[in-house]
């Protein structure tokens, strides 16, 4: 019996990569695929990408809402429904991308091909919903690409090592993404969305947003932890382990778009703040009566993503997003703690690697905000991060006034 050729993410082969220079991975998410039109337009990209002389993989979302309607419709059917099913039926949405995008390359006189998931060798391991992705066994991928097809891969999921199923919860298809483009020794990744790319706010928040044309790894990682929607933290996890390129660039108008990559001197000398992001809602939790390690033992276990992290004397604080509400839950009333929470708010971060060398980032931060009348309840901070968490209702106001005060416009 023939030996399977394994590839793992965390290491890529040396000769492979260097056999495969030009290979340029293309994740287009779910509005850039939203309907026919649309996907014909992705289809040509592809296409044209292929034209120039690269290697090219494209990873696509589901359609539109495809995924939050197939989940609407489990609920209707089911009030739990199972986890193993619930992939099942939530991984076709971007089946159905890659199938109909390979139809229409085939139209245009090229060769490709779809795979799911499994048929593309992304292996993970076996928690439904949230899975993570483990290894990658890229020789399919390898010989389509060796014959010049295009290869199509469905985002957003893989086969666990228990060879169920599964999905990789939000953001997933960038994380399928930059995963295959560290395994293929890509030239870089490209991320296709519906912006211009990474701004120094949300531009529906601050009208004066600027486009930023280089992020560094770390602040893009923090950038994408504290609310900033573009890409997916799990992702820029992995990019930054394996030093893969992404280049964010809008579906729907030309432009340079944003690179996000290691960082580098030129980068350092950049603007003291890059950007300043933001969440309007992320429950608080106040925990007494266990240890931390206790604690985040049991949420991490339940697959709860705990953010922020404050302890004073025998009290534990911690935030975590909404959608995590239910297992936190049940994971602090398992425990037999004391707890309580707020989901009335937000989270406000600067974000810059600038200000690891310039002092007095926090008291301007601090003095903005209060002149304003906006309390922070909790701080927390990293080398080239403040986040401090504010009333819901105070959040787009603290937005607007730092990005002011630090005139990132």
């Amino acid at each position: 019996m023939a030996a399977t050729e394994y590839e793992a993410v965390p290491a890529v082969d040396a000769d492979a990569e260097a056999a495969h220079l030009g290979t340029v991975v293309m994740k287009f998410g779910g509005t850039s695929v939203g309907d026919p039109e649309k996907l014909k337009r992705v289809a040509a990209r592809l296409v044209a990408a292929r034209d120039e002389g690269h290697r090219v993989v494209g990873v696509l979302s589901a359609m539109g809402h495809t995924t939050d309607e197939l989940l609407g419709l489990a609920h209707q059917i089911s009030d739990a429904p199972h986890p193993r099913e619930l992939d099942m039926l939530v991984s076709v949405g971007e089946r159905i991308s890659c199938a109909l995008a390979a139809m229409v390359i085939h139209d245009l006189g090229h060769e490709a091909i779809s795979l799911t998931g499994s048929q593309a060798g992304i292996v993970t391991d076996t928690v439904h919903g949230k899975a993570k992705i483990v290894e990658v066994r890229a020789r399919r991928i390898h010989e389509a690409l060796d014959e010049g097809t295009i290869v199509l891969v469905a985002g957003f999921q893989g086969v666990s090592t228990a060879f169920e199923v599964t999905t990789l919860g939000r953001g997933g298809s960038d994380t399928t993404a930059v995963a295959l483009a560290a395994a293929l020794g890509a030239d870089h990744c490209e991320i296709y969305t519906d912006v211009l790319g990474v701004y120094s706010a949300d531009p529906r928040v601050v009208s004066n947003a600027r486009q930023l044309t280089h992020v560094s790894f770390d602040e893009m990682l923090e950038m994408a932890s504290s609310g900033a929607g573009v890409m997916a933290t799990r992702s820029i996890e992995v990019a930054r382990s394996h030093n893969v390129r992404l280049h964010v660039r809008s579906s729907f108008e030309e432009g340079d778009g944003t690179w996000i990559q290691q960082e580098e001197k030129k980068m350092l000398e950049k603007a003291l703040i890059s950007g300043v992001v933001h969440q309007r809602e992320e429950t608080v939790y106040r925990v007494e009566g266990t240890t931390a390690a206790r604690l985040f033992g049991a949420l991490a276990e339940a697959s709860v993503n705990v953010d922020t992290i404050v302890q004073t004397n025998a009290e534990i604080v911690f935030s975590a997003p909404v959608e995590d509400r239910a297992d936190a839950s049940r994971t602090l009333d398992a425990l037999g703690v004391s707890w309580t929470s707020r989901d009335d708010l937000g989270k406000v971060s600067l974000v810059g690697a600038g200000m690891k060398s310039h002092p007095g980032v926090a008291a301007k931060t601090f003095a903005t905000l209060e002149e304003a009348g906006i309390e922070a309840s909790i701080v927390s901070t990293s080398p080239i991060k403040i986040a401090c968490h504010v009333p819901s209702t105070d959040v787009d106001k603290a937005v607007q006034l730092l990005h002011e005060a630090f005139e990132l416009g």
